[in-house]
């Protein structure tokens, strides 16, 4: 059972093939197995998920249907799930237990998901290797001495290990899309505002998206249409209709207007990379898409104006975690002054830090508008030259990411080239537009992932495309040995 996807699973409950109670023990006994291996999850729900299992069971026995009724999935563990630990993969939250559930979470109970457990991530969503956990990081299932990407390492690599059929992860700057490329899923980011960030621990709250990770685009539109929608509690959500996402997968490519920025191909890419990229290329011309060259001048900005606005909010997100309220708090402190200053050291790890007092500089008052500000301006020329382009061509196709999964811990020493790993994924977030990655192809026995971007609220473009890409290539279909 564990092959199958979500939309299989669905078919097969609604036949009566199994029972949500039988495929979620035998999901928590697979994990049981393997999980020590990838050390993709932090907390396993075993409780909660069977008694998820048998009321979704009752439900169908009701007569009630749903694609996601009685479907077994995780939760990246930066959304809260009431009275769980909640840790965002830190030492800092270590103890905390959310007072309630985050609306993403609510949603797909709502809609029968049973929870198995919350997956491993960088700490605080800060990183692109899932090795920033206080849990130890997590590894690739595809080569365990190779990272899953981050920071929603965890649930790709549950995914991909074939632990579960799909995860909700998120992306700030590329960790949704990163990790599908490194471990041969599909992973969407949805556009800023599509699926609430209500009870979504925040990293950078003008960059922070929620979306699904699964093994097929068919499978992203169904835990999609789960998660998205207006939600009153968040201030940045939008209030728009929500397509039925699967019943648009089926629509033919012919004409559709294909970018490919010219800016992709610099020398920054692994040739073999770029190669892939032109074989998926083909592919689409062959469905009917038209290829069309396309300029994006200002990506060359883009990874520093990122990261001088990511830390920037993230500084100030971060504030909250005092020793005060919740979280970790020091022994016997002294005063005050001490407490703040041995909790949040003791708290946070070398990559929070890094990046909090990196933000703390760009925010303060010698140098508010030669960084933030100025990164502020070169987000708006970003969001431009994508406006510009998509008044020419239909979606954006490009590498996901310049090189396949790296060994780990080969660039602890250097957090810049961690970075400059995201070029491709950050103008995304910094524009605020729907982003896809899905399987290519392989190098060195390793997957890499080709990313499609669209106008605001085009996920169903992005899904219609990779569906009919996956319906035509068989790469999404590839299993990690021992798996």
């Amino acid at each position: 059972m564990h092959h199958m996807t979500l939309a299989e699973i669905a078919r097969g409950l609604a036949d009566k093939k199994f029972s949500s109670e039988e495929l979620t023990k035998a999901l928590l006994a697979r994990i049981a197995q393997l999980d020590p291996q990838i050390n993709s999850f932090i907390s396993l729900t075993q409780e909660l998920a069977l008694a998820q299992a048998k009321a979704a069971d009752a439900r169908r026995a009701n007569g009630e249907s749903g694609a996601l009724l009685g479907a077994p999935i995780a939760h990246k563990d930066l959304f809260c799930t009431q009275g769980i630990r909640t840790s965002c993969g830190s030492k800092m939250l270590d103890n905390f237990k959310a007072p309630y559930d985050a609306t993403v979470v609510a949603k797909l109970a709502a809609a029968g998901t049973v929870t198995l457990g919350k997956t491993n991530m960088d700490e605080f969503a800060m990183g692109s290797a899932n090795e920033s956990s206080w849990y130890g990081a997590v590894k690739n299932p595809w080569n365990l001495e190779h990272v899953p990407g981050g920071s929603s390492g965890g649930s790709a690599a549950a995914v991909a290990a074939r632990l579960l059929p799909a995860a909700t992860a998120t992306d700030t700057g590329g960790s949704i899309r990163q990790p599908a490329a490194f471990t041969n899923l599909t992973g969407l980011k949805p556009t800023y505002g599509r699926v609430s960030r209500w009870g979504m621990i925040a990293y950078a709250s003008s960059l922070d998206q929620g979306g699904p990770l699964a093994r097929t685009a068919e499978d992203c539109a169904i835990l999609l249409q789960g998660m998205a929608g207006f939600d009153p509690n968040d201030s940045t959500s939008i209030d728009e209709p929500v397509p039925d996402y699967t019943a648009g997968l089926n629509g033919s490519l012919q004409g559709l207007r294909i970018g490919v920025p010219k800016e992709y191909f610099g020398a920054g890419l692994d040739p073999r990379i770029a190669e892939l990229v032109q074989n998926s290329i083909q592919q689409l011309q062959k469905l009917g898409a038209v290829i069309k060259e396309i300029s994006l001048p200002n990506m060359q900005h883009a990874i520093p104006a990122y990261y001088v606005i990511a830390p920037a909010e993230a500084s100030s997100n971060l504030s909250r975690f005092d020793g005060v309220r919740f979280g970790h708090r020091c022994e016997a402190p002294k005063n005050l002054e001490d407490l703040y200053k041995r909790s949040r050291g003791e708290g946070f790890g070398a990559e929070v830090q890094r990046r909090i007092m990196v933000g703390a500089y760009a925010l303060s008052a010698g140098y508010y508008d030669a960084y933030y500000l100025k990164a502020q301006k070169i987000r708006r020329l970003v969001k431009n030259d994508f406006m510009a382009a998509f008044n020419d061509v239909d979606v954006i196709l490009g590498p996901t990411t310049p090189n396949p999964a790296w060994k780990l811990g080969a660039k602890n020493s250097d957090p810049v080239a961690a970075y400059l790993e995201d070029v491709y994924t950050i103008t995304a977030n910094l524009a605020g537009l729907p982003g896809l990655s899905m399987p290519a192809g392989f190098v060195d026995g390793l997957p890499v992932g080709v990313q499609l971007l669209a106008p605001y609220f085009q996920e169903g473009r992005l899904l219609n495309v990779a569906h009919q890409y996956q319906l035509n290539t068989d790469w999404h279909t590839r299993t990690p040995t021992g798996f």
